[in-house]
C-alpha cells in the first residue's frame, strides 16, 4: 500500500459506506475498510476513532453551526423562528445529495446501537440549542421547548427530504415542517 494517497478520508468513508451497505455494519470490520480503500488500519485510526465515526463524524460540525445561527439570529425573533435559521444552517452543512443521506439513513435504521447513536446526536442538539437560546435571554422552560420542537422538526423535514422522489432544497422542507408546526400549535 501507498504510503500517502489524497483524499484518504473521503476513500475510508466511501469504502466504509459500500461495506456497510453491502454487509451490514456488524458485519463490517475495520481492516476490511482499511483494504478496501487500499490503506491501512493505523490510516483509518487517524481519520476516524471507530468505524461509527464514518457515519457521525460531522456531528460537531453541525453543532456549531446550529448555536452560532442561533447567536447570530437577530433578538427580535420568537425563539422558534431563532431556532427555525439555526436548522437552515444546520441544512447547509449537509451533503445536497439525499441519495447519500438515505443511505446513511438506512444503515442507521438498520442497527439498533447506531439508532442509539442517533438519538444523542440529537439530543445534544437539543441542549445545545436550549443553551444557546438561554444566553440569549430566553427563559425555561421557553428553550427547552423551543430547542426541542425545532429538533423534530428537522428529523421530520430530514426524513420527508431522504424519502421525496423530487429533489427538493432541505432548507426549503425545513420552512415548510417549522410552518406546520406552527399552524398545529395555532389550532389551524
Amino acid at each position: 500500500m501507498a504510503r500517502w494517497e489524497p483524499n484518504a478520508r473521503g476513500r475510508l468513508a466511501q469504502a466504509a459506506m459500500d461495506l456497510y451497505s453491502q454487509r451490514g455494519f456488524e458485519q463490517t470490520t475495520v481492516a476490511e475498510i482499511a483494504q478496501r480503500a487500499g490503506l491501512t488500519e493505523r490510516t483509518f485510526f487517524r481519520h476516524f476513532a471507530d468505524k461509527r465515526e464514518v457515519l457521525f463524524a460531522g456531528a460537531d460540525a453541525l453543532q456549531q453551526a446550529l448555536v452560532g445561527a442561533l447567536e447570530d439570529a437577530p433578538r427580535s425573533l420568537a425563539p422558534i423562528d431563532a431556532v427555525g435559521i439555526a436548522l437552515e444552517a444546520v441544512a447547509a452543512q449537509l451533503p445536497e445529495r439525499p441519495d447519500f443521506s438515505r443511505r446513511r439513513q438506512a444503515i442507521i435504521d438498520a442497527n439498533p446501537e447506531l439508532q442509539e447513536r442517533e438519538r444523542i446526536k440529537l439530543a445534544s442538539l437539543a441542549a445545545a440549542a436550549a443553551d444557546a437560546l438561554r444566553r440569549r435571554g430566553v427563559a425555561d422552560p421557553t428553550a427547552v421547548l423551543a430547542a426541542e420542537m425545532g429538533i423534530a422538526v428537522f428529523r421530520v423535514a430530514f426524513e420527508r427530504w431522504i424519502s421525496a422522489t423530487n429533489q427538493q432544497d432541505l432548507s426549503r422542507v425545513i420552512r415548510d415542517s417549522l410552518d406546520e408546526l406552527k399552524a398545529v400549535t395555532a389550532g389551524k
